[in-house]
């Protein structure tokens, strides 16, 4: 039998590399070139290393599915609020971002100065405000 067979083999039913994965892959390498300059950031990467093997060679795929998922919401967080930044600074001459009172969603508004009532799309609340 071939090596890649027997590890095809070994990993059927372990749950594998993810996104949450690769981001502590790449943490991993971050903290090993770290640790040439100084060495206590070698025992994190060593710990984060052995997480990183457990986790890809665990059975048990809901928690690990749910450790993801978890990961994911909180990324995309992040990179939804840079996203958003960006696309208020590219559209920052003929539109506003406006946030609703009543549910907190985050209204794109033509750039017209002076008062003005707004209906939020997701509430249907109407509100009063000033550009």
């Amino acid at each position: 039998m071939k090596f890649r067979e027997r590890a095809a083999r070994f990993m059927a039913g372990r749950y594998g590399m993810d996104q949450l994965g690769r981001a502590l892959l790449w943490v991993y390498l971050a903290l090993l070139i770290i640790s040439l300059f100084l060495r206590p950031f070698l025992y994190v990467a060593l710990a984060l290393m052995i997480y990183l093997i457990w986790r890809m060679l665990s059975k048990n795929l809901g928690k690990r599915q749910a450790e993801n998922q978890k990961y994911l919401r909180l990324s995309h967080r992040i990179t939804g609020w840079f996203s958003l930044q960006r696309r208020k600074w590219k559209e920052r001459k003929d539109y506003r971002y406006r946030r609703c009172p009543h549910c907190r969603a985050t209204l794109r508004l033509p750039n017209r100065k002076g008062s003005h009532v707004v209906n939020c799309p997701k509430c249907h609340q109407d509100f009063n405000i000033k550009i």
